[in-house]
């Protein structure tokens, strides 16, 4: 069974231009966090691909991985329960959104909710 190497210029194919500089994804600038009173949250619940289980999906961060993953862990440690943080996107396992809602309202995120 032959391995399967990725790819190192994903997504170009070939450039005519004399200036081009491929910059490889990993190295593009990194985004600026917002505060917290410019941040705009959605939280909501997702059941789909998770074998009936329920999800609390927090989506719209924007900023560095490094902060949401300093949310994503103050998140899980107020519900104690386990989760992930990826994308701009936290996940938290259970039905926590009420509790999630108003925890970030607390810390000056603007907050909506979604789903059911």
């Amino acid at each position: 069974m032959a391995k399967h190497k990725k790819q190192q210029y994903e997504g170009v194919v070939y450039s005519t231009a004399e200036d081009f500089d491929y910059s490889p994804f990993g190295e593009l600038a990194t985004q600026e966090t917002l505060p917290n009173q410019q941040q705009q949250l959605r939280v909501g619940l997702d059941r789909k691909s998770r074998k009936g289980k329920v999800v609390t999906i927090v989506e719209g961060f924007k900023g560095q991985e490094s902060d949401l993953e300093v949310l994503a862990k103050h998140l899980k440690q107020k519900c104690g329960v386990g989760g992930s943080a990826k994308d701009g996107v936290i996940l938290i396992q259970g039905d926590f959104k009420k509790k999630i809602i108003d925890m970030l309202s607390a810390d000056n995120y603007k907050v909506k909710g979604f789903g059911g």
